[in-house]
């Protein structure tokens, strides 16, 4: 049977989702596999709304634009539960049954009774990653906050090789063929001006994903919400 998977990735401007979903899509097509990559955003600023959206199969992909029914959502930043800062609503809006939840934050965030309740019909399972602490701390900056995320999702899905992410990110950063906006090659340019050389940047952030994926938690909300009940 062949594997089929569609990834939403949802975070805020300058947190780097469109990048992280090409150099994902990117690493699925080294690995011998099909994928789509689709950024969705409105003012091409910092702290906007941004997803990506990335479909990878080993059949070849139809299906083109904004996923409505993702396997697994990636929230890159926390603002985008809590303070709604997304285009899906609820965040977690359409995901499969038996789907996976992967969130940037070191602590479980507050989800109301009713989130959980609907979560747990649809039997997902909800993952924290610390990814910007990890990239803060191994990384040197925030801007690798989206490695740490692709970390989370190898430690979660082992969806594509570690050494296609290499290639993949190797060829990001040393002039491949990946044509950025305005303000995503801006973001690049900073990111490059952290270390010496792309080969530095490459392994930091190959580190940053494997200490991410070592940090990744499962929220065992399905307890918490028995606990609720029989209250």
């Amino acid at each position: 049977m062949s594997e089929k998977m569609s990834i939403r990735m949802s975070g805020l401007g300058g947190q780097g989702v469109v990048t992280a979903a090409h150099i994902l899509g990117d690493a699925a097509t080294r690995d011998k596999k099909y994928s789509t990559v689709n950024p969705f955003f409105g003012a091409e600023k910092r702290l906007a709304p941004a997803e990506s959206y990335v479909r990878i199969s080993d059949d070849r992909i139809n299906e083109r634009g904004e996923i409505l029914s993702p396997d697994v959502i990636m929230i890159f930043h926390p603002d985008v539960i809590t303070k709604g800062k997304c285009y899906t609503m609820p965040f977690f809006d359409g995901l499969k049954p038996n789907g996976k939840i992967i969130i940037n934050s070191d602590t479980p965030l507050k989800l109301s009774q009713e989130e959980m309740r609907t979560l747990d019909k649809l039997n997902v399972k909800i993952f924290y990653v610390p990814a910007t602490k990890v990239a803060t701390e191994v990384g040197g900056t925030e801007l690798s906050t989206n490695m740490a995320m692709l970390g989370g999702l190898m430690k979660t899905t082992n969806l594509v090789s570690y050494e296609s992410l290499r290639v993949a990110i190797e060829d990001r950063f040393d002039g491949g063929s990946f044509v950025a906006s305005g303000s995503t090659a801006a973001l690049d340019d900073v990111l490059k001006s952290k270390y010496n050389k792309v080969a530095q940047l490459v392994e930091k952030n190959m580190n940053v994903m494997e200490e991410a994926a070592a940090a990744v938690n499962e929220f065992d909300y399905k307890s918490l919400l028995q606990g609720q009940e029989v209250r």
